[in-house]
């Protein structure tokens, strides 16, 4: 069939894995979104800066103490989650009780001084970060050629999602956490120590943006811009599948990841507007988004 309509499978299932390594990064950005603010009702525009800083810390790990990217996905997301905390401690927990407004251009802010700092030391010029040395080569699986790594990502992407939705949406401790965003005044009363609480969940959804930092070093290399590149096209993902929603931010970031890359076979010039087009068209049909909930 792709035949008739004079595309190349290799070139649709090329584009289909890189949509999918897109929908990847989209999804577990837009997750530590959807966490943000559906739990301390924050808009965190400083994500994509949180992110890039994510991919730094992998990549100063590598070249000044020589740990590898696998002490990289335990130790980025653990030390740019501690400065979530600070962040959170010292500006945002000023902000919940205020309109989503000023969040939003506090985070603007954080995330124009952080990208400015790096951009500053270490010029706009990607830095090369290396692969791991298992995840290297590939399979051929006769319709295409599947790199290692690129399969990696996807698989942990994924797991990591789903763990998070369980932990959200099924255990007891998420049900601390949503209670606390609905009645924290109940919650409190029951011993639960919801400032604390408020502060591990922006930490963790802060670790989520390094997470995929890391993910993306050997893919895109290390840039002081890759947040700034990204942030808006999140945000889009995080509207489309509802603010708030966390299983709606994963399937809507997988998603729009594959519609993004067939865009690119089918209709090459519509490629970097369709997500917003998107973004429209469910904004007038459902204005909360395909997941989200009116409050």
């Amino acid at each position: 069939m792709f035949a008739l309509l004079g595309i190349p499978p290799q070139a649709l299932f090329g584009q289909l894995l890189i949509g999918l390594i897109n929908g990847s990064f989209y999804a577990l950005l837009s997750l530590g979104l959807a966490v943000i603010f559906g739990l301390l009702n924050i808009i965190n525009f400083a994500h994509g800066a949180l992110y890039m800083m994510g991919a730094f810390f992998a990549w100063f790990l590598l070249q000044y103490l020589g740990l590898s990217y696998w002490w990289a996905l335990i130790l980025a997301p653990i030390g740019v989650g501690v400065v979530g905390v600070i962040l959170e401690r010292l500006f945002l927990k000023q902000l919940y009780k205020l309109d989503h407004l000023y969040g939003l251009l506090l985070t603007f802010g954080m995330a124009l001084v952080i990208e400015g700092l790096f951009r500053n030391k270490y010029g706009s010029s990607g830095l090369p970060y290396q692969m791991p040395s298992a995840l290297s080569g590939g399979r051929n699986l006769g319709f295409m050629f599947l790199p290692n790594y690129r399969a990696w990502v996807v698989l942990v992407s994924v797991s990591v999602c789903l763990l998070t939705w369980y932990v959200i949406e099924r255990t007891k401790l998420g049900s601390y956490l949503r209670a606390a965003t609905e009645n924290p005044g109940l919650v409190q009363a029951f011993g639960v120590n919801v400032p604390r609480m408020i502060t591990i969940t922006y930490g963790f959804g802060v670790a989520l943006a390094a997470f995929a930092g890391v993910l993306a070093a050997p893919i895109y290399q290390v840039s002081p811009q890759m947040g700034s590149n990204l942030i808006i096209v999140v945000f889009a993902v995080v509207v489309i599948g509802g603010m708030g929603s966390i299983m709606g931010s994963i399937l809507t970031g997988f998603a729009l990841g594959v519609i993004e890359g067939l865009t690119k076979v089918f209709y090459p010039e519509a490629s970097n507007t369709a997500i917003f087009v998107i973004m429209a068209i469910v904004l007038l049909i459902k204005p909360t988004g395909l997941f989200g909930r009116a409050h």
